[in-house]
């Protein structure tokens, strides 16, 4: 199974969501960077499933117990190690599942890709368990962005059919958002958020789920950063965004709503900031060309509706081979989306990282 990604800074994850222990390796990170624990540790929280009423009551303290590469939470310049235990499984809930796939689950195409034998209790390691090591390397990542200027911070632009108060992509409020960060529902819009408590709470009542869209910015990024064709920033993003489970679409700047507009409303001009070369818009999400032009960096991730719901769907019995029905049993989201929110500046910060390893002598 593919678990790795980056060049400069590399991530491997491994685990699985009901085995001992999940966990990774990142290679690469510049020695001597003091990691802020408190603060890493604030930012697993966001993630951690059981947090509230709003999220499955799994509940997993999901603190990292760093097996080498840090010495007195500095990093020592060797690979850095680290596993979260899984402390709260259910396994018995997914006894079925061995014979009846679970609908928009890889349980089916898992088993004809690797065997019998593979463990996809409560997911394995297709879960979004193994999320919190990506989280993990991510929360470090950034830091290390910040000690140098840049700054990375998403919020929910939409869940279901609920918007959040739309941000200024040539100039967000960067402020704000990481302000709403730790909310249970990351919108700016407080009305919104009450708009969309009412939402989940009702389709966990109709035992239903419905998706949604994160939306992230990075600011501070150099200009030049990057590469053309198959390796630009767009590339290695939508990559690895794409390794997070539920996603289903990636877009940058104005995204698919530009796409139907005119080049003469979404061509960004430029214009003069004393010295510096901007735009004033930011249509194409601070990025032409595969390479960053200055400009906020501006992504949209959209997320499927979880796919375990308590409702009774249609599946087949493998050793029968007829179809049967399925009632899915255990802990789960009424939508994923909202703790994708620092998945989403995790992944962001790791692929920037690696970027800047590119031209960044510190980092290499």
């Amino acid at each position: 199974m593919s678990s790795s990604f980056g060049k400069t800074i590399t991530v491997s994850t491994f685990g699985a969501s009901h085995g001992y222990a999940i966990g990774g390796i990142v290679d690469g990170l510049p020695c001597g960077f003091h990691v802020d624990i408190d603060e890493l540790r604030a930012f697993m929280r966001r993630r951690a499933p059981g947090q509230n009423q709003l999220q499955t009551q799994r509940r997993e303290a999901d603190i990292p117990e760093f097996l080498a590469g840090l010495v007195d939470d500095m990093t020592s310049g060797s690979p850095l190690a680290f596993m979260i235990r899984n402390t709260s499984q259910h396994s018995s809930d997914y006894n079925n599942l061995r014979d009846i796939p679970r609908p928009s689950h890889a349980d089916y195409t898992a088993r004809v890709r690797y065997g019998d034998m593979v463990d996809m209790r409560g997911g394995g390691h297709f879960s979004a368990r193994i999320t919190a090591p990506l989280c993990v390397a991510g929360g470090i990542a950034l830091q290390i962005l910040r000690s140098k200027g840049i700054h990375v911070h998403a919020h929910l632009k939409q869940v279901g059919t609920i918007q959040d108060a739309p941000i200024n992509l040539a100039n967000p409020d960067m402020d704000t958002i990481k302000a709403v960060s730790s909310e249970p529902i990351a919108m700016v819009d407080a009305a919104k958020r009450k708009e969309v408590e009412d939402l989940v709470y009702k389709l966990k009542s109709d035992g239903d789920s419905t998706g949604g869209i994160v939306e992230v910015f990075a600011t501070g990024l150099p200009v030049g950063i990057g590469n053309p064709n198959f390796d630009g920033i767009e590339n290695r993003l939508a990559r690895t965004a794409f390794g997070v489970p539920a996603i289903k679409g990636v877009s940058f700047g104005s995204g698919f709503e530009g796409c139907s507009s005119l080049g003469s409303l979404q061509n960004d001009a430029f214009t003069m900031d004393g010295d510096v070369v901007k735009t004033t818009t930011n249509n194409s999400g601070g990025i032409q060309g595969g390479i960053t032009n200055g400009m906020p960096l501006v992504m949209q991730v959209g997320i499927k509706p979880t796919a375990s719901i308590y409702t009774e769907q249609n599946s087949v019995s493998l050793s029968a081979k007829e179809p049967t029905k399925l009632v899915i049993k255990g802990r789960h989201d009424p939508c994923v989306a909202l703790r994708a929110v620092s998945i989403i500046e995790a992944v962001t910060a790791l692929v920037l990282l690696d970027f800047l390893g590119e031209v960044d002598h510190e980092l290499r």
